[in-house]
């Protein structure tokens, strides 16, 4: 008998809806996570195939954009489940359209479509030893073995192979309290920097643009300020490189705008940087590995 039946896109393998029987066998729970995986290579397969999983079979039916595919027992006759395809395909296919199965950007977006899924599998079930079966003049089904289809989508024999990311992990270990701090204590002097740029630049454009460089002192050491915060909660490559660079532009800035800031402004400037900056050392990438497999 039919067991488990689904359509997927074809380009992509996304599932637009499938029966929704419970089966709480697992070994036909395994055939579901095998149809998984031979669904996103169906556009690399023939239109028509046959594979073996335990004691069922699973077929696959490609037309157009879609693809259809059917868990049955191994007893099942497979001229019956082809033609079982073949009339989802049809059914499918007059109830949506093209567009609507290319714009379809979430899985199982044609759900509905399982009452019709029901009402077919239905009739193949209860139809006894003699299921309906319509003529096909198509070229027999290709059989594939389970390695072929593992192997082309990062699997093997069941279980799936280890692959090398070289991606960078992007979880930050949580912030500290004093991290916190000192990356307020920044967002002020940034804002200080910020205000006394502005506040400058417009005397300048009065003076005949004499404070030019103040001004861009003050703006650089109020961008090198934000760059840090950011460097602090956001993961980057060569986080520490970058920190020590910022310290060092900020302290140079401070030091070229003596006279308009006194000693202990500078130094209250760069104390703020130098602690930020020790933060953003500290606070390292979580391994990749303490995610729980999630």
């Amino acid at each position: 008998m039919i067991l488990y039946a689904c359509l997927v896109r074809l380009q992509d393998g996304l599932p637009l809806s499938a029966s929704t029987d419970f089966h709480p066998n697992m070994q036909i729970l395994e055939c579901k996570r095998w149809v998984k995986r031979l669904s996103v290579t169906l556009s690399q397969r023939p239109p028509k195939g046959t594979t073996n999983i335990c004691n069922f079979h699973i077929h696959f039916l490609s037309s157009g954009d879609i693809s259809s595919l059917v868990v049955c027992s191994s007893t099942y006759p497979s001229a019956a489940a082809f033609s079982f395809l073949e009339e989802l395909l049809w059914e499918f296919s007059a109830s949506y359209n093209s567009t609507a199965i290319t714009l379809a950007s979430r899985p199982y977006a044609f759900l509905e479509f399982d009452s019709v899924i029901q009402r077919v599998k239905h009739n193949y079930n209860s139809a006894g030893s003699s299921p309906p079966v319509r003529l096909d003049p198509s070229p027999p089904p290709v059989y594939l073995k389970l390695e072929d289809i593992g192997e082309v989508n990062g699997f093997a024999n069941g279980h799936v192979t280890a692959q090398v990311r070289t991606g960078l992990n992007c979880r930050m270990s949580p912030v500290s309290p004093l991290g916190i701090l000192s990356m307020m204590l920044s967002i002020m002097c940034a804002a200080l920097s910020l205000i006394r740029g502005v506040h400058l630049a417009e005397h300048s454009f009065q003076d005949g643009y004499e404070n030019t460089g103040r001004v861009v002192a003050f703006l650089t050491a109020f961008s090198a300020s934000i760059s840090q915060c950011y460097l602090y909660l956001f993961c980057s490559p060569a986080r520490t490189e970058k920190a020590l660079g910022l310290v060092l532009v900020i302290c140079l800035c401070n030091v070229y705008l003596y006279g308009l800031r006194n000693v202990w402004q500078i130094l209250f400037h760069a104390s703020v940087a130098f602690l930020l900056a020790q933060q953003i050392v500290q606070r390292k990438p979580l391994d990749r590995h303490s995610d729980g497999g999630v």
